[in-house]
């Protein structure tokens, strides 16, 4: 059966925005996906329906198709349409969580990849009153993997003569906070962390594979020792398209 558009969507101005066209309309088209719209198993509207309803060149449409195809959301049958056959939250999610507990677990099936690591770095500027920063940071830069995917790229600051009782292999397998709860003499007074939204530069999206100016979420955060100091820093951005939170509201 196949999926109709029951009325002709209002225009959309794609101006608003510096993301290309074809990205916009894929981010429309996920969330019909994943609301539900456009049932798993139900064939979609054809590229020339699309492209009417949403006031764009056929060639834009199927752009924005082609990306929902490489993410294993739609298939395409010669003769016979293009039909979903996946959800989002289904192929590929990733739980920010926002307590510290659930700080302490890697999503199921991740892995990470070292890509730098450095001695004696300072720490990107952070909001005035965040603690006491200490003279030098040993510095990782990690990106984390999942289903073949990377999701996220985080840059880790550890205070360095903490760093140094740190086991080189536990940056391979473990998430910033479960390093830092597991180091023996080491007692956390305070942790925080800071969620914004913002877009991919060629850097970023190179490395997470996403496109230009794709939806990303930038987190900082920050762990602060007995005594007030900083003795850890986590700069991390994630891809927009797999993360979720889910807050419980008091």
């Amino acid at each position: 059966m196949k999926t109709e558009t029951a009325k002709q969507d209002a225009p959309i101005d794609f101006s608003r925005s510096a993301v290309s066209r074809y990205v916009q309309l894929a981010s429309l088209f996920r969330h019909r996906v994943e609301a539900g719209e456009w049932p798993v198993g139900e064939q979609i509207p054809t590229v020339d329906e699309l492209a009417a309803s949403c006031s764009v060149a056929r060639a834009t449409v199927r752009q924005a198709l082609d990306l929902l195809e490489d993410e294993k959301l739609i298939a395409r049958y010669r003769a016979k349409g293009t039909f979903v056959i996946g959800k989002p939250q289904e192929q590929f999610w990733c739980e920010v969580a926002t307590d510290w507990s659930g700080q302490l677990m890697a999503p199921e099936g991740a892995t990470i990849e070292i890509l730098a690591s450095r001695s004696g770095q300072s720490v990107p500027v952070l909001e005035p009153g965040a603690g006491t920063l200490a003279a030098a940071y040993q510095h990782w830069r990690r990106r984390h993997w999942r289903n073949g995917k990377p999701y996220y790229l985080g840059d880790v600051y550890i205070e360095e003569s903490v760093s140094r009782r740190i086991p080189k292999k536990a940056f391979e397998t473990k998430t910033s906070m479960r390093i830092l709860r597991d180091l023996p003499g080491l007692e956390i007074a305070e942790a925080h962390q800071v969620l914004t939204l913002g877009s991919a530069d060629p850097v970023i999206a190179e490395l997470l594979q996403i496109p230009l100016n794709a939806p990303v979420a930038y987190v900082t955060r920050t762990a602060i020792d007995q005594d007030g100091s900083i003795v850890f820093v986590g700069k991390g951005i994630y891809r927009g398209d797999v993360i979720r939170l889910d807050i419980k509201l008091k």
